[in-house]
C-alpha cells in the first residue's frame, strides 16, 4: 500500500505510516461533525517498479471518517445501553474499478 494523498496536516511517524484521521463521533447522541478529513483530495503517483513486460494492476482505496455504527443509533434512539461486544463506530472503506496493464 503506498499512501498518495490524505487529509489536514498529518505527518507519517517514525514507523512511516499515517495517524488516523480523527473521530468526531459522540456515541451518547450517535451525533458526528463532518469537520475533519477532505471532501476532496487529488494526487498522483508513479510506480518506480514498474515494468512494461510485466503485468500489473492499481487501484485507489478511500477512508473515510468514522461515523456511528448502526447498532449506535439503535441504542440511542431506543435509550439502551451500547453493546459491550460491538464497536460503537465504523470507518467506511471504498475503491476504484482496478485498473489492469497486461504487456
Amino acid at each position: 500500500m503506498i499512501d498518495v494523498a490524505w487529509s489536514n496536516d498529518r505527518k507519517r511517524g517514525k514507523d512511516g505510516k499515517l495517524p488516523p484521521v480523527g473521530n468526531t463521533v459522540d456515541v451518547t447522541k450517535a451525533t458526528y461533525a463532518n469537520t475533519i478529513g477532505s471532501a476532496e483530495l487529488m494526487g498522483s503517483w508513479t510506480d518506480p517498479e514498474f515494468d512494461p513486460a510485466k503485468p500489473a494492476l492499481y487501484y485507489v482505496r478511500v477512508l473515510e471518517i468514522p461515523t456511528p455504527r448502526w447498532t449506535t443509533y439503535d441504542a440511542v434512539r431506543n435509550k439502551l445501553a451500547l453493546l459491550d461486544d460491538v464497536p460503537a463506530t465504523v470507518q467506511e472503506r471504498a475503491w476504484s474499478s482496478p485498473i489492469w496493464y497486461t504487456p
